[in-house]
């Protein structure tokens, strides 16, 4: 069987003005549900498409209106603003009548091999650029396995410890990710924006974290091999939670921040 690639799932065909259509791909899924990192790529290589002129999405908001199931969806694009350094376009996911994901990209060029003025990156000495040997992929016989369907299409080594309660303590949930068959793009890099487990897993709460709002921002373009994610939290709250991610590639960059606000999973 060949292997589900990344870039086919982001593969858009223009149908008019501003409109594409697509696949929402059922490897890219979350138990039954297409990934919401997956969806706001989505949204983010329609706009850089819709505009043109080779800028990349340095910011993507995104609003979860409905959770599609995989199959057809549509996008639509507005250009709100055309400008020298940044341009704004707005975003809609469809599947059928309904819009499942609105989202307002922010396009321009991101930082790239330019040495930040100041960098509090809280990844590099607690994670090597590589996973080590006893870090395994979800795949089968791991507890993820049979929920995490991207495993199939990205090769995903979460620290597993780390998505175990922590008696109080703020979670510091660690994996490394990787697409299998291509290297890692900007849009894959966005996803990563959104792979961790939950941070709701800290106070053993591990179902269904649905995402109400998400915006990642595109701090560079990731170089080729691992990316190392690092998902913290603020605060847990009866309803809602808070979730951070942090993205950093191989070289030790800051490619992706994230942040979002979700729904706690009920009690089981």
């Amino acid at each position: 069987m060949s292997i589900p690639l990344f870039t086919e799932a982001m593969t858009l065909r223009q149908t008019g003005p501003g409109a594409f259509e697509g696949e929402l791909n059922k490897h890219w899924t979350i138990g039954p549900k297409v990934h919401g990192g997956a969806m706001l790529a989505l949204c983010a290589n329609a706009a850089r498409t819709a505009h043109g002129d080779g800028v990349q999405p340095v910011a993507v908001s995104g609003s979860y209106l409905w959770a599609p199931d995989p199959g057809p969806m549509q996008l639509t694009t507005s250009i709100r603003k055309r400008g020298r350094r940044i341009s704004v376009v707005d975003v809609e996911l469809n599947q059928g009548q309904r819009t499942a994901v609105h989202a307002v990209v922010t396009l321009g060029e991101p930082e790239h091999h330019v040495p930040p003025l100041l960098s509090a990156n809280p990844v590099t000495e607690l994670m090597t650029p590589e996973p080590p040997p006893g870090i395994a992929p979800i795949g089968p016989g791991h507890p993820m396995a049979g929920l995490v369907h991207l495993a199939e299409g990205c090769d995903v080594r979460p620290v597993v410890s780390t998505l175990e309660p922590t008696d109080g303590r703020p979670p510091l949930i660690q994996m490394w990710v990787r697409p299998r068959g291509v290297a890692p793009d900007v849009l894959f890099a966005l996803m990563c924006g959104d792979v961790s487990a939950p941070v709701s897993f800290a106070v053993g709460r591990t179902g269904w974290a649905p995402t109400v709002q998400l915006t990642a921002y595109l701090r560079g373009l990731p170089a080729d091999g691992w990316l190392r994610v690092l998902c913290t939290c603020v605060q847990i709250g009866q309803d809602w939670f808070d979730e951070d991610h942090t993205v950093v590639d191989c070289e030790g960059r800051i490619v992706v921040q994230s942040r979002q606000l979700a729904m706690v999973p009920a009690l089981r």
